[in-house]
């Protein structure tokens, strides 16, 4: 019988800009805490972050957080600001000088920080083991959360086990991945009777055993909300990606009963963004999956509902109501709809892509793989900001990264401070010209063929590890003729409906659409669906806001 696998000590978690102080923190810390709990040490506030959100996604602890106050970049009190949304139990702590001394109490308002120690510390065994002792014996008597954790026992290169890791991870569940034939999967599967033929296999933190789950049954058992709970509400927005969760925040707060129904997974493309350096109000930049979180649990503090796994096959009006319908023929009511579905990466349509589709070959920013990068060459498709930003994530850890471009360079489609970037780092390298014409491997991808579109020549190169950023595909295919569309399926809407003066045919009031409002009154669009949108997470937010001004405007005429 094999011995279960020994759990992950808790992370004690140090962040220091200067190297000497980095390692003598560590040095001190491990010579007392080093046989119960991992120190774990970075050089900036953003290694910090990403260390943090792996060791989330692995299910680990981290007991203490300690971070020097004067970096550059990101300071101490910025990054224990933004840590406390990954770890908003571990202990903070602020080291500074004693010319900070005013900064260190002001945090304490700020980010509930729970101690600030002067440097230097000397003797560590009267002016800093004392502290930290004291920290840890409050995190461990507290009720921390040894975070309950869903567990996931899958094949690595197993499409399906993907798609269960990627959902619950986009979702903000806490969950642990198990490789079938690690020890404790086996222990597992064995305790549930099942055999390793039939992964994936979850096992919730309730004790339920679900063999290879659809999204719903995943969803229904991890304390996902998958049903409204009213049969009418004010607003329905169907779709949670910035426009989405811009609009039930701004909805929500303002009075209006608010439910978002979303088919996979709050944030959209945006929140699969593994950095976003340029949105309002982050000089140190945010994670996609951060604005996310933070946004959904604005929505809900102020009254939204939001459910997932529930696809939109058809909007219809029903008298003053309109009357949402999903793919089980359920429906909800309600006086209006946002339209905030957002768009999809394209696919790669060259021999063998499909074949490797969740098994080496991703589209979007697959966070849950990034750990399985390290160490390995990486192949990024796309030209855009979401491609750049992915390739300087894959970086810091893989060995090397290659963006291809079908264009002749980014500076067409990339902000310029993310071209910087990548210029300034030594294992990206950029390929224009050049695009992905086959696809091969045993079981999972192994090869890819690169053609160069000047001179026609081919070339196979050796990768397990390709994510595509191209085009953008807009999810409306669902949509009947009561709502136009442009010819590539954008949402049309406002001035965009009015031709040689005249409303669209069918349009059954005397006033003309409002700004963002549909061929069919009462039902608005935000975002990247609209036709002619700014493809901008900012430009998503604030049209998703002011779809909900229009929203008021709409019911106070009806």
């Amino acid at each position: 019988m094999t011995a279960p696998e020994p759990q992950r000590r808790p992370a004690i978690l140090t962040v220091d800009d200067d190297p000497n102080v980095s390692r003598a923190v560590a040095r001190d810390l491990r010579r007392q805490y080093a046989e119960e709990y991992r120190i774990v040490r970075a050089e900036s506030g953003a290694l910090a972050l990403d260390a943090l959100r792996e060791m989330k996604l692995r299910g680990d602890d981290v007991a203490v957080m300690l971070a020097d106050h004067r970096m550059p970049e990101m300071n101490g009190l910025e990054f224990l600001e933004q840590a406390m949304d990954v770890y908003p139990a571990a202990k903070r702590v602020l080291l500074t000088a004693y010319a900070d001394t005013n900064a260190a109490i002001e945090a304490i308002n700020v980010v509930d920080l729970d101690y600030y120690l002067l440097k230097p510390w000397d003797p560590p065994e009267e002016k800093f083991y004392p502290v930290i002792d004291t920290l840890l014996k409050e995190w461990t008597t507290s009720d921390h959360a040894p975070v309950a954790q869903t567990k996931v026992i899958g094949h690595r290169w197993s499409q399906r086990s993907y798609k269960v890791r990627d959902f619950l991870a986009r979702n903000q569940v806490a969950y642990r991945w198990y490789f079938s034939d690690e020890g404790e999967a086996e222990r597992l599967l064995a305790a549930a009777g099942i055999d390793d033929q039939v992964l994936p296999v979850v096992i919730t933190t309730a004790g339920t055993v679900l063999v290879n789950p659809t999204d719903a049954e995943l969803a229904g058992n991890v304390g996902l909300s998958i049903a409204p709970t009213e049969d009418f509400y004010d607003v329905v927005v169907i779709g949670s990606g910035p426009a989405g969760l811009g609009a039930a925040v701004y909805a929500a707060s303002e009075g209006l009963k608010t439910v978002v129904v979303e088919s996979r997974a709050t944030g959209g493309q945006a929140g699969q963004s593994s950095r976003i350096e340029n949105y309002l109000g982050f000089p140190d930049g945010v994670s996609g999956s951060q604005l996310t979180e933070r946004a959904r649990r604005q929505a809900v503090k102020f009254g939204a509902e939001l459910i997932t796994t529930r696809e939109v096959v058809g909007i219809q009006a029903n008298g003053a109501a309109r009357t949402v319908r999903f793919a089980d023929d359920a429906t909800v009511n309600a006086h209006s709809v946002v339209l905030a579905t957002g768009v999809s990466y394209r696919q790669l349509t060259a021999p063998g892509v499909s074949d490797f589709t969740g098994q080496g070959i991703y589209y979007g920013s697959a966070l849950t793989e990034a750990a399985n990068c390290a160490g390995e060459d990486v192949y990024v498709v796309g030209g855009a900001n979401s491609a750049g930003q992915a390739a300087v994530h894959f970086a810091r850890t893989s060995r090397s990264v290659t963006i291809l471009v079908r264009g002749n360079g980014l500076e067409a489609s990339m902000s310029s401070y993310l071209i910087d970037q990548l210029r300034g780092i030594e294992n990206i390298v950029v390929r224009t010209c050049t695009e992905v014409v086959g696809a091969s491997g045993d079981g999972h991808l192994e090869q890819l063929t690169l053609r160069n579109a000047n001179s026609g020549e081919t070339e196979t190169v050796n990768t397990q590890w390709l994510f595509v950023f191209i085009g953008a595909a807009p999810r409306t295919d669902w949509l009947d003729s009561s709502v136009r569309r442009d010819d590539h399926g954008f949402v049309l809407a406002g001035p965009d409906l009015i031709v040689e003066g005249r409303r669209p045919e069918g349009w059954p009031l005397d006033r003309d659409p409002y700004h963002l409002e549909t061929s069919l009154p009462g039902v608005f669009v935000a975002g990247d669906v609209r036709s002619d949108s700014v493809k901008r997470v900012a430009s998503a937010v604030g049209e998703g806001a002011m779809a909900v001004t229009l929203v008021h405007r709409y019911l106070s005429k009806s």
